[in-house]
Formats: C-alpha cells, sequence, structure tokens
C-alpha cells in the first residue's frame, strides 16, 4: 500500500520549521531528515560554492525534495569533534602527537574538541568536549603500548557515541588505530563494524581513521592487519568520513598531511534537510546525495536516519 502523499499545508509548515533556523530541526516527528554534508573539488583544491537548486537526494530511484542546504559556518558552524586513540598503539606516537596539538590549537572558537582512548572495549575520556583548546591539547598522552589493551576499535567507538550528548552541532571523530578487531576472528562482514556504522549514522557522526600500527603478535599477522585497514576504510566512507594510510604496514610518517586534509573537509561542509520517503517506523535507510554543480562532488554517509512520517489528513 502507498504512504499517503503530504499536503501542500503540512508541506508549507515543514518547509517554515526548517527555515530559516536550520540548526533547531528537531530529529523527530517532522517528517524531515537531515546531514552533513561535505564538498570536495573534483580537479584542482579550489572548492565550488554548491547552490541548493543544485544537490539531488536519491531514495533508490526517486528524489526526494530538499527542504533546506546550508553551509556550516556563521551560525551553523557548531562542531564536536573526539580525537579516539588506540591506547594499544606503538608509542612512537607520541613523536606525533604534536602535529595533533597543533591541529587543535588552530581550530576556530566555534569548535568544541575532546579526546577519548580506546581501551577495554570503551572509550576512556580523558577530556570531555570543549571550546578552550589548550585543555584538550593538554589531554593528549602517549598511548599505554600494551597490546590488545583496546579489545576492539569498534566497541570503543560504538561506546564513544552512546557517550556522546545530544547536541545541534555537527559531530566528527578523527580516529588513530590499527583497525584490529581482537573480539572478531573472522574475516569480511564484521558484525562489530557494522553495529559502529550504524550507531554513527544513526547519531549523525562522521568518522575519520588513520591507520596506526599496534603492539603484539596480532600486529604482526599481515591478514589481520589488511583486514584491520579494510574495517576502517569500511567505517569512514559509509559514514561519510576519509580513510587515510590505507595499504601500509608501519607507521606514518607524520600526520600533519591527514590532519590539513581533515581539515580542509571541515571547511567545505553543508547542513543539508530533505523529506524523505513516508514509512511507518523510524529507521536507517539508503541515501545517495549529488550535485550537479560543476567540478564538485558530496561525500556523505550511505544511510541517512528517516525518521516516522506523521499522520497527515487527505
Amino acid at each position: 500500500m502507498k504512504g499517503n502523499p503530504i499536503s501542500p499545508a503540512v508541506l508549507s509548515a515543514l518547509v517554515l520549521l526548517v527555515s530559516p533556523v536550520f540548526a533547531q530541526l528537531p530529529k523527530s516527528n517532522t517528517g524531515v531528515s537531515r546531514m552533513v554534508i561535505t564538498a570536495l573539488a573534483t580537479h584542482g583544491s579550489a572548492v565550488p560554492s554548491i547552490p541548493k537548486e543544485d544537490v539531488l537526494v536519491m531514495e533508490g530511484n526517486t528524489r526526494d525534495k530538499v527542504a533546506d542546504w546550508q553551509a556550516a559556518q556563521g551560525d551553523h558552524a557548531g562542531l564536536e569533534l573526539f580525537f579516539l586513540i588506540d591506547d594499544s598503539s606503538s608509542t612512537t606516537l607520541g613523536s606525533q602527537l604534536q602535529d595533533i596539538r597543533k591541529f587543535i590549537l588552530a581550530q576556530p572558537p566555534s569548535t568544541q574538541i575532546g579526546v577519548a582512548y580506546m581501551r577495554n572495549g570503551g572509550a576512556q575520556i580523558l577530556q570531555r568536549l570543549t571550546a578552550d583548546h589548550n585543555e584538550a591539547a593538554k589531554a593528549l598522552r602517549l598511548p599505554s603500548g600494551v597490546p590488545g589493551v583496546n579489545a576492539s576499535p569498534y566497541f570503543s567507538l560504538s561506546d564513544l557515541i552512546k557517550k556522546w550528548p545530544g547536541s545541534i552541532n555537527r559531530r566528527e571523530v578523527f580516529m588513530i588505530t590499527d583497525g584490529i578487531d581482537r573480539y572478531y576472528s573472522g574475516v569480511q562482514q564484521d558484525p562489530y563494524v557494522d553495529a559502529a556504522i550504524s550507531d554513527a549514522q544513526r547519531s549523525g557522526v562522521i568518522v575519520y581513521s588513520v591507520y596506526f600500527p599496534g603492539t603484539g603478535f596480532v600486529d604482526r599477522s599481515y591478514w589481520r592487519t589488511w583486514w584491520g585497514q579494510i574495517y576502517l576504510s569500511q567505517t569512514s566512507d559509509r559514514t561519510g568520513g576519509n580513510a587515510y594510510y590505507i595499504g601500509f604496514n608501519g607507521a606514518p610518517v607524520s600526520l600533519a598531511p591527514y590532519l590539513d586534509d581533515v581539515g580542509q573537509r571541515l571547511d567545505h561542509q553543508y547542513w543539508l534537510a530533505f523529506f524523505p520517503k513516508a514509512q511507518k517506523k523510524a529507521s536507517l535507510q539508503p541515501v545517495r546525495v549529488r550535485t550537479e554543480a560543476p567540478n564538485a562532488e558530496l561525500v556523505s554517509a550511505d544511510r541517512a536516519w528517516i525518521p516516522a512520517m506523521p499522520k497527515t489528513s487527505d
């Protein structure tokens, strides 16, 4: 049975709801979904400005109506960024902590920074989200370097997301780990990776990841390291982020180029609100976001949280 179409009166009311105060858009009972979208240049480094009329949102073969499209700047620039570091990483990471500190200190006042370490399958938060960037930079420490102390990067990511207070800001994670899931001994589809991806997509969290080798016997296993990097790539790609230093076994020489790329992406993000297909139960649904603007592409999660459609009268 086909769902009832949205009446013109309800549609007009919803448009008024999400614009102009986009950041106050409720997440439920509105029939509107929202996502953070990153714009990239297809050629060169100059990312063009993308107008609302050049944005396409597709659910299968159905094109959804764009309700609002706002650059994440000015009043919409709020960002919450967590650094999530594997506590079983090689202690050689210590020589690169200064790159992270410089990045943190360079962030604008609209960005809140948090610091957490993967430990025993959870996220040990050393610094809660704060606009005091000096305090966030001070929270960074050497990883313990104890083999397997992280247990599973994906348990830790899910735990961090569940501890994250709700807000109207962008929510993003920069994750440093070998990606190896010590809770899962199989190959290919890891259920804990899938669960972490779903948790991130449901909460609108974008994940960036950098492969960094850990300590212990497992990190000397070629196939475990290879699958760990694949899992990191899956997690980042499916949440709308990016994975770095994939395909290597040693430690990256510097984190600076990856942090620079993340900074460029954060500077070219948009808030998207759209009217999805009607459904009775809220759930994650596959969504593709594209643009017709020249020299531009849009990066987003491959699923969006679709709320239950409110009842409408004929």
